[in-house]
């Protein structure tokens, strides 16, 4: 607690006309970079309410989407054109049933595909993509014959 109301003291004398070097004077850091990292823990920790907020109301909005993608999901649709329903024969039983349009799940899945991503995204919950950089650094001396480095 003796830190917050240390890093916010930093942040009244900012707004006074302080510069970090002032500032880490009067407070006591060893460095005014150290001032500066104050100040910013402290704005920070003032917009943290507001930042937990809003991920909230972007959870609740991603949920009621992904909920409505599922609800799309688990309904039947029938292929339909020139506003009929198209038929097709079950030449087992030979009876005549509305043709399956698979069409608007393959596309309500991909939105709850995409709902889960950003939902994933706002809150951290995908590991860092790790990189692998191989090859090789070739030096070359300019002026100097080979003869002459050994």
């Amino acid at each position: 607690m003796a830190n917050v109301r240390r890093d916010a003291r930093a942040v009244e004398l900012f707004a006074d006309g302080y510069n970090y070097e002032q500032i880490a004077t009067e407070l006591g850091y060893s460095h005014r970079s150290d001032a500066m990292k104050a100040i910013a823990r402290a704005k920070a920790d003032v917009a943290r309410p507001a930042v937990t907020k809003l991920i909230a109301t972007e959870s609740e909005e991603l949920d009621a989407l992904y909920t409505e993608a599922v609800a799309i999901l688990q309904r039947n649709h029938v292929t339909v054109s020139h506003g009929k329903v198209i038929m097709w024969r079950n030449p087992e039983t030979n009876e005549e049933k509305p043709l399956p349009d698979d069409g608007p799940k393959l596309q309500a899945i991909q939105v709850a595909l995409r709902v889960r991503e950003s939902y994933r995204k706002l809150h951290g919950l995908d590991q860092p993509a790790k990189q692998e950089i191989s090859g090789g650094v070739k030096y070359e001396i300019v002026g100097v014959a080979p003869e002459e480095l050994t």
